[in-house]
């Protein structure tokens, strides 16, 4: 069977720098448990051994680092294995801020989008160690806020992810649904990322 990701692909990821905390990764395991069970579970390690990455899934630890090229060939292989679209991408980012050990602990700061936002360059720091995420314009009257996410030209895959981490984190804030979007995006020839989040 052909692996979900080819050599040369997988060759241009291990040159990605950078380390993303496992607490992520944990949560994402967690998701995986839940809508594909064990069986998919199995299949995601088996893939990962075949990759290169011997790794037991279900011991990955919480508060340690990882690689961040092993954070994206462990995400792409999620993508492939089981046909996952933007939005189950978005769901799956979602699922981390409920599920995430480090957000709970942030989660104090969460009583209003003004305070919320001012933390956000925190959380960032204990999930990534590259990319600088800032706030551009958060306007209550309108209804939406715009970040930036520069410093961050990890991999196409992390975009949905992403958004959907912001846009869960900024719902369960203001207890209401929104919608989100990248305006602007590092794969696509920006100098950044950009995010809007409607309510």
């Amino acid at each position: 069977m052909e692996q979900v990701i080819s050599k040369e692909e997988l060759s241009k990821i291990m040159k990605i720098e950078g380390e993303v905390r496992g607490d992520g990764i944990k949560s994402y395991t967690e998701f995986i448990l839940i809508k594909e069970g064990e069986e998919g579970l199995k299949r995601l390690e088996e893939e990962l051994i075949t990759l290169g990455f011997p790794i037991k899934l279900g011991e990955i630890k919480r508060m340690s680092f990882y690689p961040i090229n092993f954070w994206v060939v462990f995400v792409l292989s999620i993508k492939r294995l089981f046909n996952y679209d933007d939005k189950k991408f978005q769901e799956m980012g979602g699922f981390q801020v409920k599920s995430s050990l480090i957000i709970r602990v942030f989660m104090k700061y969460f009583f209003s989008i003004d305070r919320a936002v001012k933390e956000l360059s925190k959380v960032w720091k204990q999930f990534f160690s590259i990319g600088k995420i800032n706030i551009i314009e958060l306007n209550k009257e309108k209804k939406f806020l715009s970040l930036k996410l520069s410093n961050f030209n990890v991999h196409p895959i992390s975009c949905q992810l992403i958004l959907g981490v912001l846009m869960k984190a900024v719902e369960i804030v203001l207890k209401g649904n929104v919608s989100g979007e990248e305006t602007m995006c590092v794969h696509q020839g920006d100098q950044h990322h950009e995010f809007l989040i409607k309510w």
